[in-house]
């Protein structure tokens, strides 16, 4: 009976397993079999091994690609982690302030993200936009079409207004979840604002600031649908990140063992900053518990 138990969960999710198996498993191995392949049309094909994993590997668009990649995954992290929490830090802990603060930091989370793109593209247009003619009214020239700058400064922009709200509401559960005799003893002691923060909000957030780090960080890291409603990836390539470069390979281009080839090294680059980043945070975390 014990070992039925054992293995209910395993029956019980053998479902999900499936599925999981036919909308991933199934995909990932055809695009595994187009990485090896030279596809010249239907049922002609050649066998190439790691011819199109060279050329990729060897490809100066993809360096450039994969440095602004990082750059802006970088930038992005910096800016929303802190600011998230800063606001959670502000939200109000009961009363009808709570209901109406998470419903306004929900709100940007609901619009679909071709939406934000087009929101953004309007918003920031230098002749009609609330933010482009305000820019170019106070004397700035400002043009995310025409100038990289610009077009950094608002695809930025955009994200951080965009996925700001999930960093402050899994922060804010972390906080919700810090029992207040933690708070009384502090206060007894006679601890700061800051000693409070260091020593007891920030350990007991980092459960949730480490499923932060690593959502916001595969999210950015695979970002389309925004920066190319925005820019297109232009001005020229200066906001070609690599899943537009990926999109103009297989599609603009119609080189799918290329574009396979990348989309497998496109995976392991994502799933290998996951693991060092959970790993970081780990080791931080039991560097302070002892």
């Amino acid at each position: 009976m014990e070992k039925w138990e054992n293995n209910k969960a395993w029956f019980l999710v053998s479902p999900v397993i499936v599925i999981v198996a036919f909308s991933a498993i199934l995909p990932l191995m055809t695009v595994v079999n187009y990485s090896v392949q030279d596809i010249f049309g239907p049922g002609n094909r050649v066998f190439v091994g790691t011819e199109w994993f060279k050329e990729i590997l060897t490809s100066p668009r993809l360096h450039s690609a994969l440095w602004r990649q990082f750059i802006f995954s970088g930038l992005v992290l910096l800016i929303e982690i802190p600011l998230g929490v800063l606001i959670a830090l502000m939200m109000p802990k009961k009363g009808w302030g709570v209901s109406a603060s998470l419903v306004m930091l929900a709100l940007p989370l609901l619009i679909p993200w071709n939406v934000i793109g087009t929101i953004w593209v309007i918003f920031t247009r230098p002749d009609i936009g609330l933010l482009g003619a305000t820019v170019n009214g106070l004397g700035i020239a400002f043009d995310h079409t025409a100038s990289p700058t610009d077009a950094w400064i608002t695809i930025v922009l955009m994200e951080v207004w965009h996925w700001t709200p999930l960093v402050a509401l899994l922060a804010y559960a972390g906080l919700r979840a810090i029992p207040e005799a933690y708070y009384q003893a502090a206060k007894i002691d006679g601890a700061s604002a800051w000693s409070t923060f260091r020593y007891i909000q920030l350990p007991k957030m980092r459960g949730v600031l480490t499923i932060a780090v690593l959502l916001r960080f595969m999210d950015s890291f695979m970002i389309y649908a925004e920066p190319f409603v925005l820019t297109g990836g232009g001005p020229g390539d200066s906001t070609t990140f690599l899943s537009i470069y990926l999109v103009k390979v297989a599609l603009g281009q119609f080189d799918l063992g290329p574009a396979a080839a990348f989309s497998l090294v496109y995976f392991l680059i994502v799933l290998l900053f996951c693991w060092l980043f959970y790993q970081a945070l780990q080791n931080v975390g039991r560097g302070e518990k002892t």
